[in-house]
């Protein structure tokens, strides 16, 4: 293992920590942003920590997080979402994540409630709580599984219609939602998860996962970049058909 990534599971040691801590307690702190998103006092407890270890044990490198922004213009950047699914956080529910990438090189995702851990540094395969993981090999979209977010977010996306015409065509369809949707794909349990709406820190540690378990990440353009405005993770073999299906000039 990497001292890189070694660092990255140490950073999310103490992250799981912090959220466990407050989870599920009726003095959790939430504010909304201005955004209109929600960010409580543990999202900011655990970015915090990330980033005053960053800066000790990687000082030359820069820093991009959710809830404090950038720091450094370093070609080696650490892309922190200290709690992805927020929502899910403050409603009590188990299923969210802290997500910790160098980018490109190293990604982490930790989502402590579920007991799942997973990660991968490049060129050394996806792993999930220490056991390899890769992507399936259906090849038909009537035989896939798809999981996606919600359906208003391609509504607004303007692919609504397209979206919804391409779930029809799939063998099953679950609403699990950001990082979990990504996750399922890595290890084989589904074949696409696509989210039409995303953040730099919301695919940054997935992306790398996805791609070392031996599938493919896009945006909803077909660029291999986790910096692209939304996400798209397959197996592989049904991404072309489902870049084609969702591809916005059609609608």
């Amino acid at each position: 293992m990497n001292d890189d990534l070694s660092l990255a599971l140490s950073l999310a040691d103490e992250a799981d920590a912090i959220t466990m801590r407050y989870f599920q307690s009726m003095m959790l702190t939430v504010r909304t942003k201005s955004d209109r998103t929600p960010v409580s006092e543990a999202d900011e407890a655990v970015e915090r920590m990330i980033r005053e270890r960053l800066e000790r044990e990687r000082p030359d490198d820069g820093i991009l997080g959710e809830e404090f922004g950038a720091r450094g213009e370093a070609t080696r950047r650490w892309i922190i979402d200290p709690i992805d699914a927020t929502k899910n956080y403050v409603r009590g529910i188990p299923v969210f994540a802290t997500l910790i990438a160098l980018d490109g090189l190293v990604g982490v995702v930790s989502a402590p409630a579920i007991g799942r851990r997973w990660w991968a540094s490049r060129g050394d395969g996806a792993f999930c709580n220490g056991k390899a993981i890769h992507v399936s090999a259906i090849g038909n979209i009537n035989d896939a599984q798809l999981c996606y977010d919600d359906i208003t977010g391609f509504e607004r996306f303007g692919i609504g219609r397209r979206f919804l015409d391409l779930v029809r065509r799939c063998g099953r369809t679950r609403g699990f939602g950001d990082f979990w949707s990504h996750m399922l794909v890595a290890e084989g349990a589904a074949e696409i998860a696509v989210e039409p709406e995303l953040a730099h820190w919301d695919m940054a540690a997935l992306k790398i996962i996805v791609e070392e378990a031996g599938g493919r990440f896009t945006n909803l353009d077909g660029e291999a970049r986790a910096d692209g405005g939304s996400g798209l993770s397959t197996n592989g073999l049904l991404h072309d058909a489902v870049l084609a299906a969702l591809k916005v000039s059609a609608e």
